[in-house]
């Protein structure tokens, strides 16, 4: 770690902020951008990890964490995200040697993880066996193939579920604005009680309006919102273990949404609203063009000036 990022580290835990507003070096602008002052987000206590899963096999985009994104392969983005949050430790999940490869040169702390996991998730339970993390420890799952995550969000998620000490299981939503991605499937939404606990995820749009029109312009009926899910999870480690040892539920399944299996098995999932909307995901080719556009201007996003390019991975 360089001295700068150890004293930024040593000023933030003792002044229990996440971010803030005075300047930072040009390569660190490029890597770590900060949210606007308005998401400054009090962490005093509150201690926390992330596990970043990567899995070499994509059938949509092989290789995907090592893709090339502004100058960096892709999971250094992601990692970079991680570490402008105020996590206590951060660790890249993966199963194949050529990540990992990566990942150690520049850096990061790795765990070489089975290859049979079937989810990012599973593969984030034997993280935390591994390194014998204990029963009540946070831990935040961000996807390796999250680049655009603002690490305003990684703090919000991992909060909400600190100050939730009888529930199990944290994330995010967005308010949907338009039509377009209410109805896309591609796109899961979310439904949830009056203190803001999950009743169903769905690719479908939830709640479905019996008299409605489609192609209204402003899909939200007054007095409720669609949300889009954010797939950013906060868990509490002796959670995440009943969790991984359930099979696939039904729901599950049908769906192709793994937090089905906490619902069906009458676990609370809470969903706070997002202080600020994610940028795009990576699942395919065109995806990369559109995540690297983002980070062109993310600095505008995020509260600081645009930048363009990562200069280097080392």
């Amino acid at each position: 770690m360089s001295l700068w990022l150890s004293v930024r580290k040593n000023v933030e835990h003792h002044a229990g902020f996440t971010h803030y507003p005075f300047a930072q070096p040009a390569w660190l602008e490029r890597l770590s951008p900060n949210p606007p002052p308005l998401c400054v987000i009090p962490m005093a206590g509150i201690d926390f990890k992330v596990v970043i899963p990567a899995r070499y096999g994509s059938s949509r985009l092989p290789g995907k964490p090592l893709v090339e994104i502004a100058g960096a392969p892709m999971i250094r983005h992601v990692y970079e995200r991680a570490r402008a949050c105020a996590a206590g430790e951060i660790v890249i999940a993966t199963d194949d040697p050529r990540i990992a490869e990566v990942c150690s040169a520049f850096g990061a702390e790795v765990v070489l993880t089975r290859s049979d996991h079937q989810s990012g998730t599973d593969r984030v339970a034997e993280v935390a066996r591994t390194r014998g993390w204990s029963r009540d420890s946070i831990l935040v799952n961000l996807q390796g193939d999250e680049p655009c995550m603002p690490p305003a969000l990684i703090d919000q998620v991992a909060r909400d579920l600190s100050s939730r000490n009888a529930t199990g299981i944290a994330t995010l939503a967005y308010p949907i604005q338009d039509t377009r991605t209410l109805l896309d499937p591609h796109v899961v939404k979310v439904v949830t009680d009056a203190q803001g606990y999950a009743l169903y995820f769905s690719r479908a749009p939830i709640p479905w309006r019996r008299n409605d029109r489609t192609g209204a312009d402003d899909p939200s009926p007054p007095g409720l919102r669609f949300l889009r899910h954010i797939g950013l999870y906060a868990y509490r480690l002796d959670f995440l273990r009943r969790f991984v040892a359930w099979p696939p539920a039904p729901l599950e399944l049908a769906e192709s949404l793994e937090q089905l299996r906490a619902l069906w098995h009458g676990e609370a999932i809470h969903v706070a609203q997002a202080t600020q909307e994610p940028g795009p995901g990576v699942d395919t080719a065109s995806d990369v063009r559109r995540v690297t556009r983002f980070l062109a201007t993310a600095g505008d996003r995020w509260g600081k000036r645009p930048t363009v390019k990562i200069s280097g991975t080392g």
